[in-house]
């Protein structure tokens, strides 16, 4: 794993171009340098930790039957490599070619990989993070399929040409000895037989190599004699071939739909052909073709009928039906049906050895979208419950967020909930993938990544100690009714796919308050209760939001405020009656016959059962306006001490009491500045205000359809950013930027419904470049980007701290809302919270992302919140908790500013103090990207900003002074994937969706990087082979068990010779350091020390050959010696001697 470790940033020294500082202290604060950071540089550390999630487009797969490993390649050139539960590791070929093949060299921590680029590669498994020892690049043929014997270290390597080549995996170099396809062949074919598509030697005899060519032809090589034994035809093309265990038959698949078995010794015709699925004519003629068999695996039982398992096959009548695993089992067929396309699958069988009974029990199936493991050992072939997190995507990922340093008991209550949703069925046996250990170190601290997805449900997972587990699902599309089809959606509705989906979540950990604005402009409050509740009537509060006044001319211009809503107080009241389905649109026209006062989804009519766990509290909808469809929502916060919510979009901003479920505050962005707005604002085009046709209609869906998924600032990313890779000035002015309005609804038509239906539009990023993107710089509407609730001194003249909400625009404008909170239980459900308006306190460069509030000695305050209780339980027996505060200093006449605002926007960091609303610390975060995603993050060292930009840079800046700590160039943004969803936590930890299946995480902690070696999980564990089969009296007494061979005498450059050089490239691993390491204790030292005893016995052999010949002279020497002696005494008696 690259480790980053650009990290020793200076204090005080000017940034690079990408982060030029500006920090600076203004005069008459100087007394805030004395505080005293303990943040510094060498706290932070860049390094990925662990992947979570299904392997994105797999397309191989093997299993270590000893070690019980299990390795799945893809498309992108990953490896991912899964033992127990909580044992996964992620490994990347740098040419990011697909894996075509796996095959382990079982129960020697090593794996071998084939790429599409004809590129092989040995994997050490032996150390924590797997490295390439070896790699092999065939330049002159192109790799189909290999094979790797058990216990051998001679690979088989099948190419297109139809040739085969012997790689020698411990030097990774070739064998002299090559299998040409013209000799294996001969005159059984006039044409080329086409690429290998299959390797196998015999079972019972290592000397004999069954290769299949894809026109239909299997040859039986015999490696000895170096000429064919047998030779198969079949007139269709072949997929896959499988041995009996005894060595005396095989089974092909072929393209048609068929199974044919051979005799080995009866080459002329099959011994039986069957069409598993094809329908067998009545007059005895051919079944109709079916489709191609793509696998067949013939297992056999000791003490039953064989297992022949296959996948496709199926009748071409069978349009429409999901792919398909088959199991024949003596005389019953078993079709097991698969929710995706199958990749791959394997059968676990309980011995390694090919030549024994194999006694399968358990089917692994690789599909596109998931991982199934079927029981072959209990009726019905249940699947085993699968323990990995690789159900991210069941629904596509729209929002992500990440909690570290939680509560202790969130964790355990989520899963007491979240237990009763588990699914039936299952095996009961053991999950058979059972491989490797734990790691040893763990973090102290418990964490919780929270999904929304785009079917409207909410995932909570428990990531604590570098692993991942479901907790609780939350489907919050239950208190919608939803049109049983196409033709009952109703005409409100401003999304054609996916009304549902999770735009924006805002949690509080410690009352456990769940807020999440959908996709089709609603807001749901959600309270965690252990008991289950049926809810008679959803409480439902309709706001109408609308703006004449928004569109911004001029941030320089000044200009005369003209109110364009309702003020405060005067908003639709609460709507708490049974909701009735929503009448049609001529109805709730107004008087020009626009659709008015409707919202966009129709709440549900019927009593809603709602499970222990999150429960609806209150249901907030916006409706249309005068034929104009509302705004999406662009912010979102809830603050469980002050029992409100607050959201935003386009239109202006809306407070609501979800206590009390009133509306508190609905107003536009230009009322909240009142006098002091710094833009001229221009009346809102007439055109605007006409009836949508279905057409108009389907573009304002395909504009909203998650488009405002990520601030103002996304709205911006494709544009600047794409600017900055086609080399076009960054600074040019943004008059001479498109205005074109269509071509702005284009582009974030382009740009912004990724991952909801098709997997290929997530790079929609980096395929649309043209210069159209450019209009969204100019979207002038002043956008409601960030919330924060807070207890603050917002206005001047304060002293004391009151409930507070900041609020941050696209424009850079933070501005204070100060909030009256009655302070008993009984008076808050009882008197109104009372809203005053304090003004802007300070404008940045960007839209502002984030807001923070620190201590007069420069300390994180936390936020204010309510500790959890129980909403259902009864009057009396309720406790309701005391609300919590930061504690606030008091201020001193020498230094009245005893609070800090820490504001970060897309391109500025400021630090104001509070209440003088004086600058005291400014840093210009970049000139030539901009700022995704910033917070304020809590570390065992201190506090600090962390923040992703557009153009791939992280970077950390202390608090208060705004230090550059870190700045590394980590990931260019390549979609918007990872723009809505890479997020940091405390204790130095960061994730993002690096697909829509696979979640990253990754560390900024030097600590956590320091100890990520004793975390990670170990895939390698010693484990004895098992003994071989016994061959028996009998068969050994008449050889008839298997055959071994010397396959080093056959292979080795003694015998076979050098290899040409030109046919392949040998490259040594880039294994470093760390797989040096590993090495020498794992397969490497093993092989090193192989060499060293094998250069040892030739040294051996050496010396005991001369030894041989001195002998041998020694011995001819005394024969002629005997010799003369004989012929001298050969005439004479015994008494003459």
């Amino acid at each position: 794993m690259k480790k980053f470790n650009i990290r020793k940033v200076l204090d005080g020294l000017t940034a690079a171009s990408s982060s030029s500082s500006a920090a600076s202290a203004q005069s008459g604060n100087r007394e805030n340098d004395m505080i005293q950071e303990t943040l510094q540089s060498e706290h932070f550390q860049l390094c990925k930790t662990v992947r979570h999630g299904f392997p994105y487009q797999p397309s191989s797969m093997a299993f270590d039957p000893v070690q019980k490993i299990l390795a799945i390649g893809t498309q992108s050139g990953a490896l991912r490599l899964f033992g127990r539960a909580g044992v996964e590791c992620y490994c990347q070929h740098e040419s990011g070619s697909a894996v075509i093949q796996l095959e382990f060299l079982v129960n020697e921590g090593a794996l071998v990989s084939a790429l599409a680029d004809d590129s092989i590669h040995l994997w050490n498994l032996r150390q924590k993070l797997p490295a390439i020892l070896h790699s092999l690049k065939f330049n002159r043929e192109r790799i189909t399929f290999c094979h790797l014997p058990f216990q051998s270290k001679w690979l088989y390597v099948g190419t297109e040409r139809g040739n085969i080549h012997i790689v020698n995996v411990e030097s990774f170099t070739l064998s002299g000895y090559v299998i040409m396809w013209n000799k294996a062949i001969e005159l059984s074919s006039k044409t080329h037989p086409g690429p290998v598509v299959h390797i196998s030697d015999n079972p019972m005899d290592e000397g004999k190599l069954l290769i299949g060519f894809e026109c239909g032809i299997v040859v039986l090589w015999d490696l000895k004699s170096k000429k064919a034994d047998y030779r198969y035809n079949y007139d269709e093309a072949i997929h896959s071939v499988a041995w009996h265990h005894e060595g005396k038959q095989f089974v092909c698949s072929h393209s048609d739909g068929t199974l044919t078995t051979w005799n080995v010794r009866a080459p002329a015709k099959p011994a039986q052909t069957i069409t598993p699925h094809g329908k067998q004519p009545k007059d005895g003629k051919k079944p109709e073709p079916c489709k191609p068999i793509l696998k067949v695996e013939y297992k056999t039982t000791r003490a039953g009928d064989p297992f022949m398992i296959l996948c496709g096959g199926l009748s071409y009548d069978t349009v429409g039906r999901r792919a398909c695993l088959t199991v024949m089992h003596g005389k019953s067929t078993a079709v097991l049906e698969m929710d995706y396309p199958i990749v791959d699958f394997l059968t676990l069988c309980e011995t390694p050895y090919p030549n024994d009974f194999q006694e399968p029990y358990a089917v692994v199936v690789l599909l596109e979208k998931d991982l199934v493991v079927i029981d072959l050992a209990q009726i019905g072939y249940p699947i085993f419950e699968n323990p990995y997190p690789l159900s991210i995507h069941e629904s596509p990922v729209t929002c992500c967020e990440y909690f570290a340093d939680c509560p202790a008991e969130v964790i355990p209550a989520l899963y007491s909930v979240g237990s009763r949703q588990k699914r039936q069925g299952f095996s009961k046996k053991e999950w058979p993938i059972s491989g490797g250990n734990w790691g040893q170190g763990t973090l102290s601290f418990s964490e919780i990544i929270i999904t929304g997805h785009a079917d409207g449900s909410i995932k909570f997972w428990d990531a604590s100690a570098l692993m991942l587990q479901v907790l609780y699902k939350l489907k919050t599309a239950k208190v919608f009714e939803k049109p049983r089809g196409k033709e009952e959606k109703s005409s409100t509705e401003i999304v054609d796919e996916d009304p549902f989906a999770i735009q924006i979540l805002s949690w509080c950990p410690e009352s456990r308050v769940l807020c999440v604005a959908g996709v089709s402009a609603h807001v749901i409050v959600y309270r965690f209760s252990k008991q289950e509740v049926t809810t008679e009537v959803v409480q439902l509060l309709e706001v109408r939001m609308q703006c004449e006044l928004n569109e911004v001319e001029s941030p320089e211009c000044g200009g005369e405020q003209v109110s364009a809503v309702s003020t405060p107080g005067t908003s639709s009241s609460p709507q708490t009656s049974l909701p009735q389905s929503h009448p049609s649109t001529s109805s709730n026209n107004s008087s020009d016959g626009l659709r008015d006062n409707v919202p966009c989804l129709k709440v549900r009519s019927s009593p809603l059962k709602q499970s222990p766990g999150y429960q609806v509290e209150l249901l907030i909808q916006l409706v249309w306006v005068s034929g104009e469809p509302p705004q999406q929502i662009t912010s979102l916060a809830v603050n469980s001490a002050y029992g409100l919510v607050a959201f935003g979009n386009g239109n202006g901003l809306a407070v609501v009491d979800y206590l009390q479920k009133t509306l508190l505050l609905n107003m536009s962005t230009a009322e909240l500045y009142g006098s002091t707005d710094p833009h001229h604002r221009q009346p809102r085009s007439p055109r605007k205000t006409r009836q949508p046709s279905a057409d108009t209609l389907h573009k304002k869906s395909c504009m909203s359809g998650l488009s405002n998924f990520y601030s103002e600032s996304v709205k911006k990313l494709r544009s600047s950013y794409l600017s900055l890779c086609d080399g076009n000035d960054a600074s040019a002015a943004p008059e001479e930027k498109c205005k074109s309005p269509t071509s702005a609804k284009i582009s974030r038509k382009i740009s912004m419904i990724a991952d909801q239906k098709d997997d290929a539009r997530d790079n929609s990023f980096s395929r649309s470049r043209s210069s159209s993107v450019t209009s969204i710089d100019r979207e002038s509407r002043e956008v409601i980007s960030s919330f924060y609730f807070c207890d603050s001194l917002s206005k001047k003249s304060e002293t004391v701290a009151v409930p507070s909400l900041w609020v941050g625009t696209s424009l850079g404008s933070m501005l204070a809302i100060a909030l009256t909170v009655p302070s008993t239980p009984e008076q808050r459900m009882q008197q109104p919270v009372g809203v005053s308006f304090c003004g802007p306190v300070v404008r940045l460069k960007g839209g502002i992302l984030r807001m923070a509030q620190l201590d007069a000695s420069g300390t994180l305050l936390p936020h204010v919140y309510e500790s959890w209780y129980e909403p259902n339980a009864p009057e009396e027996e309720r406790e309701r908790p005391r609300r919590r505060r930061p504690t606030t200093p008091p201020s001193s006449q020498e230094n009245p500013d005893c609070q800090y605002a820490v504001v970060c926007s897309e391109k500025q960091a400021k630090v104001v103090a509070m209440p003088s609303q004086n600058c005291v610390y400014e840093h210009n975060i970049t000139e030539t990207s901009f700022v995704l995603r910033a917070d304020v993050v809590t570390m065992t060292a201190g506090v600090g900003i962390a923040c992703f930009c557009a153009n791939g840079h992280i970077m950390t800046l202390s608090l208060p002074s705004l230090r550059p700590l870190l700045d590394v160039n980590y990931l260019p943004l390549t979609d918007m994937r990872i723009a809505r969803t890479f997020c940091f936590s405390n204790q130095g930890q960061a994730l993002y969706l690096t697909s829509p299946t696979e979640i990253q995480r990754i560390t900024y902690n030097q600590e956590t990087c320091d100890n990520l070696q004793e975390m990670l999980g170990e895939l390698f564990t010693p484990v004895d082979t098992p003994e071989a089969p016994n061959r028996g009296f009998f068969k050994g007494l008449f050889g008839g068990g298997a055959q071994s061979l010397d396959r080093e005498d056959l292979f080795g450059e003694e015998t076979a010779g050098k290899a040409s050089r030109s046919l392949a490239q040998h490259i040594p691993g880039p294994g470093g350091m760390e797989g040096m390491k590993g090495a020498a204790s794992g397969v490497v030292g093993e092989l090193a020390r192989a060499r060293i005893a094998l250069d040892e016995r030739g040294q051996k052999l050496g010396e005991l050959e001369e030894r041989t010949a001195a002998m041998m002279s020694s011995a001819d020497s005394f024969s002629k010696h005997a010799h003369d002696m004989m012929l001298k005494y050969k005439d004479k008696k015994w008494y003459q001697l």
